[in-house]
């Protein structure tokens, strides 16, 4: 018996079998969600704000909860990219490539990626007692920011790595300074791949609920100032499915349900998006 063809057989298994878990758990979970969400899904739901009672079984919608996400989302990717961008930048074409500031950098950014979401809204949450702030939209937005950082860096910089080392060193050889190979060299390849990063990390942002428990609050009206409350989806949720109400429940499943529509269109658009920029790459 040809042990190459056993050996070939087995991980051609281990394969297909991780592909069903994957799938298989994808459409579970948004199975799940829409069987017991969608019944309470209506437009007045998706176009109305909390009226008095809402997270009692009372007439209203979560509006302020889906803006609120979008507008808090945005800003945290916005804050991120402001500093990711120059990060992953700075790794991949100031520093060498094997050199220990790299490494210790990239390792630090490997940390800050394991640490548990609820550490970085406990740290925001220090961070305005020590400055008396009240929860805000501004301190959420720094807060999912600095979650979000790390996944963004570390993205990129994966992405950068792709870059051929003579794509650099032509640029470098015609006269070019690092700023302009970075500019107008280096991001035009991987254009589609940061686009990605960004994306993936607003899906993050926008679909955690730890972070933004103490940095945020909560409030029945749309976001309109960078500093009060806002509100959340995945908070949204979090209140209605511990209500006791059956009727309560079933509208966070139904929130749960536009959550996840919301991060798969995300998810979607980063796919497509980022296939449109790749006119620059070249083959």
């Amino acid at each position: 018996m040809d042990l190459r063809k056993i050996e070939e057989s087995v991980f051609k298994f281990l394969m297909l079998t991780s592909v069903v878990c994957v799938v298989g758990s994808l459409l579970f979970i948004l199975g799940t969600v829409f069987i017991k969400g969608w019944h309470a899904l209506s437009l007045d739901m998706l176009v109305k704000t909390p009226q008095g009672g809402y997270y009692l079984g009372k007439e209203g919608g979560i509006l302020n909860a889906i803006t609120g996400s979008i507008v808090l989302g945005i800003g945290a990717t916005l804050f991120a990219l402001v500093l990711s961008l120059p990060l992953a930048v700075y790794l991949n074409l100031y520093l060498r490539k094997n050199s220990r500031r790299a490494f210790i950098m990239r390792f630090f950014l490997d940390v800050l990626w394991g640490i548990p979401s609820i550490v970085y809204g406990a740290f925001g949450f220090t961070v305005m007692i020590f400055f008396k702030l009240q929860a805000s939209l501004l301190a959420a937005i720094i807060t999912v920011g600095l979650l979000i950082l790390p996944i963004m860096a570390r993205s990129m910089d994966e992405v950068l790595k792709t870059i051929p080392f003579e794509l650099t060193e032509a640029s470098f050889a015609m006269g070019a300074t690092r700023l302009e190979t970075a500019m107008q060299v280096v991001l035009k390849q991987v254009l589609g791949g940061l686009v990605t990063a960004v994306l993936i990390s607003f899906g993050r942002g926008i679909g955690d609920a730890a972070s933004v428990l103490f940095t945020a609050s909560f409030t029945d009206s749309l976001p309109y100032s960078l500093f009060k409350p806002v509100a959340t989806l995945p908070l949204a949720i979090f209140f209605q499915l511990g209500t006791p109400f059956p009727e309560v429940q079933e509208r966070g499943y139904a929130a749960a349900l536009v959550l996840a529509i919301l991060i798969l269109a995300v998810s979607i658009a980063g796919r497509l998006i980022s296939g449109k920029f790749t006119r620059h790459v070249l083959r």
